[in-house]
């Protein structure tokens, strides 16, 4: 009778212990998804009234998940990474959102990126270079994603402007004279949408507009210009790929008629007899640009060893992960080495993006210089 208690007694300690544990996942999963969803939250391009406090509140309840629980975060947009991964030291970077702007304002506005060291070295070089060529102009910063402006918020505690709270910030300042310099690559969309928020304080100053990277589109591929020519060269120069191993250039797309500037590209390597180079695109806009068409075209070539590089100015979310990111199958890196002709310890990635290369930076300090006169 006693065995049979003791064994009772313990059958009910064991359910017991089971479902504490269960409980104890249960809690874990349900504080990870709150999570997310407070991460899916900010993940928006709108900002709002309570913005700065969403930030917050996904920073302090990510802070207080044990390990574990961390890794179970996830939502519509939510993951681990949000708030774990480690892109640098947001410290070293200058958001340029001080007040005291003057009547001279030159504008830099970026599409933008959270991979801090990146928007050190690329937007952050762009904005040094331009502000040490122009003392007598306040330079300051604004990022068309607020997806990104928000995931830094939270993230880093780094607060950016968007181009509505820098233009508003110019006019509480009185600025009188303001050069608007885009560090995007072409005149595409996002560009369009630049353009139309910023003219519409064309009544409280004065309004220039230098141009993006690349200049002018042109009407069809065959088009280049002074501009293309000198990022051409200057992004060849800096990746240093012997000439029997193939350069691909891995840009972002579009379906704005702006993308054939893409191919203008790969008529501009073609014409400084870049043989090596190859123009890709991750949206496969236009035709043609797509990974499995630029790993066909480069195996048509016959090289064997490639080297993988970002075509856009920061080398963020695009470069790290769609085209480096080995566990990916989807990533290029990924699509090569899983091409028979090309072996893994043959197929290279170089994350640095077009803004770190001091020539590139020196082409904007002159789109800026033409658009002051």
């Amino acid at each position: 009778m006693k065995k049979k208690y003791l064994l009772a007694c313990a059958c009910v300690a064991m359910v017991a212990a089971l479902a504490c544990c269960l409980a104890g996942c249960a809690t874990d999963e349900s504080k990870a998804k709150d999570v997310g969803k407070l991460i899916d939250k900010i993940y928006v391009q709108e900002r709002t009234k309570t913005t700065d406090a969403d930030c917050k509140a996904a920073k302090d309840a990510w802070d207080k998940l044990t390990d574990k629980q961390k890794e179970m975060v996830k939502g519509e947009n939510a993951d681990p990474d949000y708030f774990g991964r480690d892109t640098g030291d947001a410290s070293a970077d200058d958001p340029l959102n001080q007040d005291g702007i003057g009547e001279k304002e030159i504008l830099v506005v970026s599409f933008g990126t959270s991979f801090n060291d990146s928007r050190v070295a690329t937007i952050g070089g762009i904005e040094k270079a331009i502000a040490a060529a122009y003392p007598d102009w306040s330079v300051r910063r604004a990022f068309t994603a607020q997806i990104i402006i928000n995931h830094i918020q939270a993230r880093d505690g780094e607060v950016i402007d968007n181009v509505e709270q820098a233009m508003d910030r110019a006019v509480a300042n009185g600025v009188k004279q303001l050069i608007v310099q885009p560090t995007h690559l072409m005149h595409g969309a996002e560009y369009d949408e630049l353009v139309e928020a910023i003219n519409k304080y064309a009544d409280k100053m004065t309004i220039t507009f230098a141009e993006p990277l690349l200049g002018e589109v042109g009407a069809d591929a065959t088009v280049i210009n002074a501009d293309k020519k000198a990022v051409a060269e200057a992004v060849v120069a800096d990746a240093a790929v012997p000439e029997d191993t193939a350069l691909v250039l891995m840009g972002h797309g579009t379906s704005h008629t702006a993308n054939i500037t893409y191919t203008q590209m790969q008529t501009q390597m073609d014409e400084l007899g870049y043989k090596n180079v190859f123009i890709g695109t991750v949206e496969g806009e236009p035709e043609g640009t797509d990974a499995e068409s630029i790993i066909a075209k480069v195996k048509e070539a016959g090289y064997e060893k490639v080297v993988l590089r970002p075509l856009m100015v920061v080398a963020g979310d695009h470069a790290n992960n769609d085209m480096a990111d080995p566990d990916d199958d989807e990533s290029w890196y990924s699509q090569f080495t899983a091409e028979g002709n090309f072996a893994a310890d043959n197929v290279t990635c170089q994350i640095a993006g077009l803004g770190q290369i001091p020539a590139v930076q020196q082409i904007y300090v002159a789109h800026t210089a033409a658009a002051i006169g």
